[in-house]
């Protein structure tokens, strides 16, 4: 048994020596340590996986994705094993880097891009990769913008230049992005971007305009909330009617916020969420209240949700209407501001500083300066402790 198992494992992994490729790679034969690494990897379960015409071509990639992009002997291994990553020849992913590096890429930016996106080592580079990288730079994608971009979404260049990437920004341009935020754009939206989608966005882009929503507001949903604005326009439409009829208006700066959390919540959710606010004494016009100030709120977890209003209603003393009338502070973090700023305010209250009237939930949240000089400054004779209460060093 062990016997044919060393043969078995001689057939996958040859010896440098033995590992024959063009004079163009003789880089790669850098004799036996590579050789005692790379069998040390192999388990016999691994050994076994392979086929054997197929042997070959896995070890000279693993050798190439150490030698020339300095891959780690197990990452190298493991991306060997996807059938679109095997090549027995140098010729091809050494034309893709030496293109790359053309087009100011460095050894660095290569080896993120191939460990995200390793068969782009095989992709032709005069007939698909120059042709795109020409266009991405012929849109203003240049230097420092397409090396940051193609190095965090390599899977771009999967797209075809004349079926996706050239009619996806015909309709881009359609949209309200600014100026030098192509990349950004495509950066954040490279994952679901395609020409029925974008048709979606300009579709009901127009749509909202056609309501005299602000621009700065489409500029947000293109931007930011482009999910919600690409959805069918007979649902986008159904999502602003609900939003309407809520009593938020177009122009107000919260309209599209809530278009984007009734797109991305699904009914059964958000009656759930309103089960758990009525659970903590919230009536539905409290909710509403809360939503129309705040609609991010209704994002939160119930989890996350249920600790704030425990440590509001039931250390604080507060009303669930009133924390309603301020939902954003239920945004906070608890340990990085609620808290801190709720022990300062106790401690005023404690010590006579301050009386119930003097603060209120909006209190909370102040800036940093504003807060500090109404509640902390004001008081440092009286209680020299505070700015490290404020600070979390002391609680």
């Amino acid at each position: 048994m062990f016997g044919f198992c060393f043969r078995r494992l001689q057939s996958l992994v040859p010896s440098c020596s033995s590992i024959s490729v063009q004079s163009s790679a003789t880089r790669f034969q850098k004799a036996s340590p590579f050789s005692r690494l790379y069998s040390s990897l192999l388990s016999v379960s691994e050994i076994d996986d392979v086929k054997p015409k197929d042997a070959k071509d896995q070890s000279f990639t693993v050798s190439y994705l150490i030698n020339t992009i300095g891959f780690p002997p197990e990452v190298a291994l493991s991306l060997s094993k996807k059938r679109r990553v095997r090549f027995r020849s140098p010729k091809q992913p050494d034309s893709v880097i030496r293109h790359l590096k053309d087009y100011g890429f460095s050894d660095t930016d290569v080896s993120q891009m191939v460990k995200k996106h390793p068969a782009l080592l095989l992709v032709s580079a005069e007939r698909t990769l120059v042709p795109k990288l020409e266009f991405l730079c012929s849109i203003g994608i240049t230097g420092t913008d397409l090396t940051r971009l193609l190095c965090r979404k390599p899977v771009l260049l999967n797209y075809s230049l004349e079926i996706s990437l050239r009619p996806c920004y015909n309709i881009i341009k359609t949209l309200p992005i600014g100026d030098g935020q192509l990349g950004l754009f495509l950066r954040n939206w490279c994952r679901i971007l395609s020409v029925r989608v974008l048709q979606n966005a300009a579709s009901n882009v127009a749509y909202l305009r056609s309501l005299q929503v602000p621009e700065y507001s489409i500029s947000l949903c293109a931007s930011y909330y482009l999910f919600a604005v690409s959805r069918d326009t007979a649902k986008f439409k159904e999502y602003v009617g609900k939003v309407i009829s809520m009593g938020f208006s177009p122009s107000s700066t919260t309209f599209v916020k809530a278009v984007y959390v009734f797109a991305l919540m699904k009914g059964k959710k958000w009656s759930e969420r309103l089960k758990h606010y009525r659970e903590w004494g919230w009536a539905e016009d409290d909710v509403l209240t809360a939503f129309r100030k705040s609609p991010s709120f209704m994002f939160l977890s119930v989890e996350n949700v249920s600790i704030k209003l425990d440590f509001f209603v039931n250390n604080m003393g507060w009303q669930p209407a009133d924390i309603a009338e301020h939902p954003a502070v239920l945004t906070y973090s608890m340990e990085k501001w609620i808290i801190p700023r709720c022990s300062v305010i106790r401690i005023l209250l404690l010590k006579g500083l301050i009386r119930e009237g003097e603060y209120s939930i909006a209190s909370l949240m102040l800036r940093r300066d504003p807060f500090l000089n109404r509640f902390v400054n004001k008081y440092q004779e009286q209680v020299p402790e505070l700015l490290s209460i404020y600070e979390g060093k002391l609680v």
